[in-house]
């Protein structure tokens, strides 16, 4: 489609709280970088009319939303057309308005993750054992992406030991995947784990017993904060080489979604350094 030049196009992260948020800071940041004409801004969802909210941002002209907390999952179901990562995941973090007025839903959580992991850190994710904690949106999604890196194993774990096996079915085909309770990963040892529960936001840690981070292992967190999370704190203190908070991830989700809508791909290590305050 052709753009009207003198029209700056509208853009905005949408949840429930969102003042919080670093998106508006970082994709002002991919705008200066790439020269794209854009403004992006935080919207706070109403939880008891998630549709009307996203309905009245592109009523308003708006041309794509990031989503967050807790309406993943209703924007997934407001999409009238989706990728397939978003249709594993049953979640939608990206909106993007179509030429002829529809929506389209995509999740770049597992591809911003994979990428955080692989190409920031060094990590090499194929032969792994790794461990995804949680079974809800989050880890949903990304599943599908982690899978398809070559793990020897990707065992969920989950307090709902259902929920955990639920997924793990669902994803049976794209790789070697498994699903249980917390308590069920006693004896075993993993290369990788990663936090998908929301544990973090009381200050804790999923209960998960000792001896499961293996000698040489790493933990990253998919929550980020200013001070190290209880879940990067965990991982220093059980010996984990790397023990990585998700603000990397944050940045390199926010870069596929930047993608999709504006058709280019801003670098994403000078916007992860300023935010970690090192440029």
């Amino acid at each position: 489609c052709i753009r009207d030049s003198t029209m700056t196009d509208r853009y905005a992260v949408i949840g429930n709280p969102i003042e919080h948020s670093k998106s508006p800071q970082i994709h002002a940041a991919f705008a200066r970088q790439t020269g794209e004409d854009i403004e992006y801004g935080r919207v706070l969802g109403d939880p008891k009319q998630v549709e009307a909210s996203f309905r009245r941002f592109f009523a308003a002209g708006g041309k794509g939303l990031n989503v967050t907390v807790p309406f993943k999952e209703a924007a997934w179901r407001i999409a009238d057309e989706r990728s397939a990562r978003a249709e594993t995941a049953r979640a939608v973090n990206t909106l993007i308005l179509l030429d002829d007025g529809r929506l389209r839903g995509d999740n770049t959580d597992g591809v911003g993750l994979v990428r955080d992991l692989k190409d920031n850190q060094g990590l090499v994710l194929a032969a792994k054992r790794i461990l995804l904690l949680g079974a809800g949106g989050a880890s949903r999604g990304v599943a599908r992406p982690l899978l398809e890196e070559g793990p020897e194993t990707l065992v969920i774990g989950n307090r709902t030991a259902s929920k955990a096996v639920e997924l793990a079915s669902a994803l049976k085909p794209l790789g070697p995947v498994q699903g249980c309770g917390l308590d069920a990963l006693a004896g075993r040892a993993f290369d990788l784990i990663i936090n998908g529960t929301a544990a973090g936001l009381q200050d804790e840690v999923p209960p998960i017993p000792d001896g499961c981070l293996a000698p040489g292992g790493w933990t990253y967190d998919m929550m980020y904060g200013d001070q190290p999370t209880a879940f990067c704190r965990w991982g220093k203190a059980h010996g984990a080489v790397q023990a990585l908070d998700g603000l990397g991830m944050l940045v390199e989700q926010a870069a596929d979604s930047f993608f999709l809508w504006r058709g280019v791909r801003p670098r994403t290590g000078p916007v992860i350094a300023t935010l970690r305050g090192r440029d």
